[in-house]
């Protein structure tokens, strides 16, 4: 979906490491809000937050060192007025590719598009989430959590 939220970030590790510390989500997404296994497909996780946040999330597809997607099995996002299930049947996915010395990572929350009730506040949290505590783990292995 072109129109769906979407953010890339560069960075100066191989695609391996990156691959590896996108797999390890309890450190950038979720901590101990996180339940779960979130590495192979099949695998399933939910978050938690409070009151305002609940998603499961089903890993749908892994491709070694280049691809990952997620697909949101259950949503409930308590802060919306109009469908908090808004996340629900939405997929993650995370694009890994070699590009000279670095390595683009592209996040895509497709199905999380503008039209959307919590696509405002959302597009703020990923964004947040991959350039800042993602970047972060992969970097300066400084997990989040």
């Amino acid at each position: 979906m072109e129109d769906s939220f979407t953010v890339t970030i560069e960075i100066p590790q191989s695609p391996p490491s990156v691959f590896a510390r996108l797999r390890d989500v309890s450190k950038w997404w979720g901590g101990p809000d996180l339940a779960g296994r979130t590495a192979e497909a099949g695998d399933e996780f939910t978050v938690i937050h409070g009151d305002a946040h609940y998603s499961k999330q089903r890993v749908i597809e892994v491709v070694p060192n280049k691809r990952i997607v997620w697909l949101v099995t259950e949503s409930r996002l308590n802060w919306l007025q109009k469908d908090k299930l808004e996340w629900t049947g939405t997929r993650m996915i995370f694009e890994i590719a070699a590009e000279n010395d670095l390595t683009k990572l592209r996040f895509t929350h497709e199905g999380l598009t503008p039209s959307n009730e919590s696509y405002t506040r959302c597009a703020e949290g990923w964004a947040t989430v991959i350039t800042k505590w993602l970047f972060d783990l992969i970097t300066k292995n400084k997990a989040h959590f």
